[in-house]
């Protein structure tokens, strides 16, 4: 069988090395990969644009194409692959507004009662200000963002400046922005594989948006994420995607519109039940770099299965039940900005325990053997460990973190800390 992945970060490099374990053993190709994607996959283009992805999918005859990114399903990629005969693990542009879109989430979310923060849509500085109620609240610019596109603001000079980059700025382009009630509780990550007709749960997982220890600092893309999480057992699992996953396949199913791939739910858990923070139409990032490793099921056939309407049908997923623990290091500057063309050493040593992956995100050059590996974005690798227990997962993880250096290299210290002392 003949893989293609599209994408090039450490989402990618983590759903490459879960193929590259298949007992199917598949060719495997990346569009355009990595230098961490490309030692288990053969790069065919170098860029995620639709037409260039399809054309390398014919070229190459592939069986089946798996997009990691957002923007490459909001831009119909999908769709236009179908188009052609070929199949892809992801959803329909169609389907994909559920994360290109905040409004239709919002309505989706309506139509399917699943449970939400209440919120309003505003178009100017001054109506933004007037919708807040209380302190601190959630300002979020509703189209596409890479992560970042959500600011908690604790008082009204914070939710000023958010909404002038947001609406005067631009700093995201021209969209909508939702001023939304601030929920409290334990947020977690829950990942389930749906095949246009049901929802099947993968592990659970928790990042970590803010750049600084004690979730201080401005939002990210994620600094790093644990699997399982406490208080959230396979029975407690089973009940919350039957809440937030099932309805959101069944009310797109309703519209003709059925969701194929990975519905993403970012999930609070309040004193009042569980609430919906935001769903998106891939995998997650940091989440699969702890998700994915902790899979012994076949991913390779549940990729397959879920491409074809009620493919999972009977399907089961096995899971290893060691926790993992990734802690992400970013580049200086991050998340503002990211500094390119930093030296990294320690890469291999970091690899070397068997229970330790390294997945590369923003990284360039060492193409052959004397050519440094250096820094090419804001997340440059995600450090994840399997262990025993919690606290020794977070403890692995961050000795391969330590193995590592470059200049201007971040990280945090708290990833997985308090959760690992709750789970004794």
């Amino acid at each position: 069988m003949k893989i293609l992945v599209v994408g090039s970060g450490g989402r990618e490099h983590a759903i490459v090395h879960a193929l590259a374990r298949s007992p199917q053993r598949p060719e495997l190709l990346c569009a355009p990969g990595n230098p961490g994607i490309r030692q288990l996959a053969r790069s065919v283009a170098d860029s995620q644009d639709v037409d260039v992805i399809v054309a390398a999918a014919k070229a190459e005859s592939v069986d089946l194409v798996v997009v990691g990114p957002e923007a490459p399903l909001v831009a119909g990629l999908v769709d236009a692959l179908a188009a052609e005969g070929i199949a892809a693990f992801g959803p329909s542009a169609a389907a994909a507004r559920l994360e290109g879109s905040k409004t239709y989430a919002k309505e989706i979310m309506l139509a399917a009662g699943v449970p939400t923060a209440g919120h309003a849509v505003v178009t100017t500085v001054a109506d933004g200000l007037a919708a807040v109620t209380t302190y601190p609240t959630v300002i979020k610019f509703d189209g596409l963002a890479a992560g970042k596109g959500v600011v908690i603001a604790t008082t009204e000079d914070e939710a000023r400046a958010a909404l002038v980059d947001m609406l005067e700025t631009r700093v995201f382009g021209d969209g909508e922005v939702f001023v939304e009630d601030f929920l409290d509780g334990e947020e977690v990550s829950l990942l389930a594989l749906c095949d246009g007709e049901r929802a099947l749960a993968l592990a659970p997982a928790r990042d970590f948006k803010r750049a600084l220890d004690g979730d201080e600092g401005p939002n990210t893309g994620g600094m790093g994420a644990f699997s399982p999480v406490p208080g959230v057992d396979p029975a407690t699992l089973t009940d919350l995607s039957a809440v937030v996953h099932q309805p959101i396949v069944d009310e797109l199913a309703r519209r003709g519109t059925p969701f194929h791939g990975v519905l993403y739910a970012g999930l609070m858990l309040t004193s009042q039940g569980p609430r919906v923070l935001e769903y998106n139409t891939r995998f997650g990032d940091p989440e699969t770099q702890v998700v994915l490793p902790r899979l012994t099921s076949d991913l390779v056939d549940l990729m397959e299965r879920a491409s074809r309407a009620g493919g999972l049908e009977g399907a089961t997923l096995d899971v290893d039940p060691r926790p993992a623990v990734t802690v992400v290091l970013a580049s200086a500057g991050y998340p503002a900005s990211a500094s390119k063309g930093d030296v990294i050493t320690g890469v291999e040593t970091a690899d070397e325990p068997t229970d330790t992956i390294v997945f590369q995100a923003g990284t360039a050059g060492g193409e052959h053997p004397g050519a440094p590996l250096v820094t090419a974005g804001g997340r440059v690798l995600a450090v994840t460990a399997l262990g025993d227990t919690l606290a020794a997962a977070r403890e692995a993880a961050y000795a391969g973190a330590d193995a590592i250096a470059f200049d201007g290299r971040q990280l945090r210290g708290d990833i997985a800390a308090a959760a690992s002392h709750q789970a004794g």
